[in-house]
């Protein structure tokens, strides 16, 4: 006898399926804003030169307004 509870979970529906692959662009920028924040303690520490620390900053910045622009473009 067939069961007709509606609320049994069976299989998921196909549109329900995880992703598969990995989000390489998630990690690059990630990766980009952890390196950028790493340079720019170490830039910082050892009093290196202020447009060394510029330019990490910038880095790190630019990296962390790309992931927020991706996360929220995802969104929609």
């Amino acid at each position: 006898m067939a069961s007709s509870d509606p609320y049994r979970i069976t299989d998921p529906p196909p549109e329900a399926a995880p992703d598969s692959g990995t989000d390489l662009t998630g990690v690059l920028l990630w990766s980009l804003v952890v390196l950028g924040a790493g340079a720019n303690l170490v830039a910082s520490y050892t009093g290196g030169l202020p447009w060394l620390n510029v330019a990490c900053g910038a880095v790190t910045l630019l990296g962390a307004v790309l992931l927020a622009a991706r996360r929220l473009r995802g969104r929609r």
